[in-house]
């Protein structure tokens, strides 16, 4: 059973080791992921991970010495980047949750997004335990001068707001639509969990209309940055 989402950056500057204490514009982005998975434990104490696959390192490979684990009794972890950051939240927010990941390729099609959305969606339905599904997903990189995609475009800009609108109204369908050029184009990394989430909402995983709190929605260095909790209507936490 489907308890509750969240959706929070794939972004090592949430770690504060990782980012060090002159990187004051994390602080906000990083309350509020905390926050959202905190809630998401409230819900539920074993999460599904929706990210982008990729090499299989340590937190220790992006600057700092950071031990992080799925479960309360695992050890230190060795994963793709998502799942290392979705393990540092729930050790700072929900240390009794255990993490099962669900990486797909950065070029999964919108189609097979979707279909995985579904699979997930029918696993889920199957399940009468409380599930979470964490989706950790980065936004457009061309949102300042100084941003790593490039500069700051506005093409980048008007992606953005497509994906923050649609995340914000619970649109999926606007999710499911997104490009796969226009999202490399503009260094979207998180199109792909994204569209899983489309389609494993879009299901009827989620009864009704979701309830979707945006918690943070910004750029502080240049990249899109957006945090949100998605609960099942007719759920009140």
């Amino acid at each position: 059973m489907l308890a509750e989402l969240a959706i929070v950056p794939s972004a090592p500057l949430l770690v504060p080791r990782l980012s060090g204490p002159d990187a004051v514009e994390a602080t906000d982005v990083r309350t509020a992921a905390l926050l959202a998975c905190r809630s998401l434990g409230e819900a539920a104490d074993r999460w599904i991970v929706l990210g982008v696959d990729g090499p299989t390192r340590r937190l220790s490979a992006y600057g700092s010495e950071v031990p992080v684990s799925a479960s309360p009794a695992a050890d230190d972890l060795a994963a793709p980047l998502p799942m290392l950051l979705a393990c540092w939240m729930r050790g700072e927010s929900a240390p009794a949750a255990t993490l099962e990941p669900m990486m797909s390729a950065s070029d999964t099609s919108p189609e097979d997004a979707a279909a995985a959305g579904r699979a997930l969606a029918a696993a889920l339905a199957a399940d009468p335990s409380p599930v979470g599904v964490l989706v950790v997903a980065d936004g457009a990189t061309a949102l300042t001068p100084s941003a790593p995609g490039g500069g700051d475009r506005d093409s980048a800009h008007r992606l953005q707001k497509t994906i923050d609108d649609a995340i914000g109204a619970g649109d999926v369908a606007a999710l499911a639509r997104l490009d796969p050029a226009a999202c490399d184009a503009e260094g979207v990394g998180g199109r792909v969990p994204l569209q899983v989430l489309a389609g494993l909402v879009d299901s009827g995983a989620v009864a009704g209309r979701p309830r979707v709190d945006v918690r943070y929605a910004g750029a502080p260095f240049g990249v899109g940055y957006t945090v949100a909790t998605v609960r099942p209507a007719g759920i009140d936490r």
